[in-house]
């Protein structure tokens, strides 16, 4: 290895002597990876194939003192940084230009203990790896809806799933967190130590530090009541209108994803997704009218366990294709509303696509919105566009067609977006991302100020300190 040419916190380029790279490469349990190595290809890859930048180094972090000593590296040489958890990240922050990626994909372990229905998750670990583990004693806890999406970055930005009606989301389930700060100390963060970065940490993103790993409360969680249940697209409106209704009128234990897709065989539909969360009988009773409206095309709701609920919408969300998202906040669905989707999703240029409305959950509702750095907590549901294609060469087309969806939707939706969804400044622009916090984007910068002035976290959902 030579000199290295590496971008700085800065954007400009600068020079980092061969020594100083060799000595962190020695300081690293887990590989430092640069453009040439065997595997640096695949490793900086993400979920979403558009994304195609290239780190000058990738540190492949075996524990908390790769993470330590790879922040330290970065701050002495004012190194650009980016951190990968799990890589889904759909925004792609997790990957950097030329700078130094903090990869945690390797730190995956969860330990349970189901005396205390807790669990212990290091911060490259996916939904798939912990529920794996929770459920082997019967346990979950609120986290996502596709298996092969990262815990670390859906719980820092809230984190929506099947389980939030009764439980509220994966950051209302957080206990604890440990968090390596921009000067490389290690600090638990909780409801009683450093509690105002517990509570940025629950909704914010990942502004203030790299965390390795999470503690969550678990719950009894056994089979489920489950699945998805298709109608003809002659009847969107219609049933849109029956989800809209059904979405505001369920108990605790009812969780839903309602949206237009197009079917394997090419065929335009309406799917309604269900989670029940409690007894089976009464479930289907709760249920009924969804699988009696229509009748619908398809009805594949069944007992099933939590870890395969996890998994309904994993073909929908295949890693390695182009993916392009827009996404908002709604307190409500109006008539208006499911016209105009029903309308544009005639329109849609790639059968790979869909628009869903995500319920955020009853118990994820009666949440303060000053209670976490979340702040939607007054929003009946997500609306989002996932478009999705194969072919780089249709890119302009997909990213249009979604952009323009997004414009016509707006006077529907509260304007603020998911957290998860924001990309960089750049792309975003400083309005929305202050958007996206609401009403505590101002005290999320206090909690920036206070534990990373110099805005070495900056390749995220960023919240910039104050100068």
């Amino acid at each position: 290895m030579t000199d290295l040419r590496i971008t700085t916190t800065s954007g400009t380029d600068a020079i980092i002597e061969e020594a100083a790279v060799e000595g962190l490469k020695a300081s690293l349990h887990g590989p430092l990876l640069s453009p040439g190595d065997t595997s640096y290809e695949e490793v900086r890859k993400v979920w979403n194939g558009m994304i195609d930048r290239r780190p000058a180094l990738i540190a492949r972090c075996a524990g908390v003192a790769d993470v330590i000593a790879a922040v330290k590296f970065a701050r002495t040489h004012e190194v650009l940084v980016s951190v990968r958890g799990g890589g889904h990240n759909a925004p792609g922050n997790a990957v950097c230009q030329g700078g130094l990626m903090i990869d945690l994909a390797g730190m995956r372990s969860v330990r349970v203990d189901p005396m205390r229905r807790t669990a212990r998750a290091e911060a490259g670990a996916t939904w798939g790896d912990f529920d794996r583990e929770t459920q082997a004693f019967g346990l979950a806890t609120t986290g996502g809806s596709v298996s092969d999406t990262g815990i670390a970055g859906l719980t820092l930005g809230g984190g929506l799933g099947w389980l939030a009606g009764k439980y509220g989301l994966s950051c209302d389930n957080l206990l604890s967190i440990d968090l390596v700060t921009a000067d490389g100390k290690l600090l638990i963060a909780s409801a009683t130590e450093n509690a105002d970065l517990f509570w940025g940490l629950r909704g914010g993103g990942g502004n203030f530090g790299v965390v390795t790993s999470f503690e969550y409360q678990l719950h009894p969680v056994g089979p489920l009541l489950a699945g998805m249940v298709l109608y003809p697209f002659s009847k969107a409106k219609e049933a849109l209108t029956l989800y809209r209704d059904f979405a505001t009128a369920i108990p605790d234990e009812v969780n839903t994803i309602g949206g237009l897709l197009t079917s394997p065989d090419g065929e335009s539909v309406v799917a309604i997704a269900v989670c029940y969360n409690g007894g089976l009988e009464a479930g289907e009773k709760i249920l009924q009218p969804l699988r009696a409206f229509g009748p619908p095309l398809a009805d594949h709701i069944s007992p099933m366990p939590y870890c395969q609920v996890q998994t309904l919408l994993d073909a929908a969300t295949v890693r390695g294709r182009r993916y392009y998202m827009k996404s908002n906040m709604m307190q409500g669905i109006s008539d208006d509303a499911i016209d105009t989707l029903a309308e544009r999703f005639a329109t849609i240029p790639s059968p790979f696509s869909f628009v869903f409305f995500q319920q955020l959950g009853n118990a994820a509702n009666r949440v303060d919105a000053t209670a976490t750095a979340f702040s939607h907590r007054g929003a009946l549901c997500e609306w989002g566009c996932l478009s999705s294609w194969i072919d780089a060469a249709a890119d302009d087309v997909n990213v249009r067609w979604t952009r323009e969806l997004a414009e016509v939707m707006r006077p529907f939706t509260t304007g603020s977006d998911y957290v998860n969804q924001i990309g960089l400044e750049t792309d975003e622009g400083s309005e929305r991302i202050k958007a996206a916090y609401g009403a505590n984007y101002e005290r999320l910068v206090a909690v920036k100020n206070k534990y990373d002035p110099t805005n070495l976290f900056r390749h995220n959902q960023n919240i910039k300190p104050t100068v």
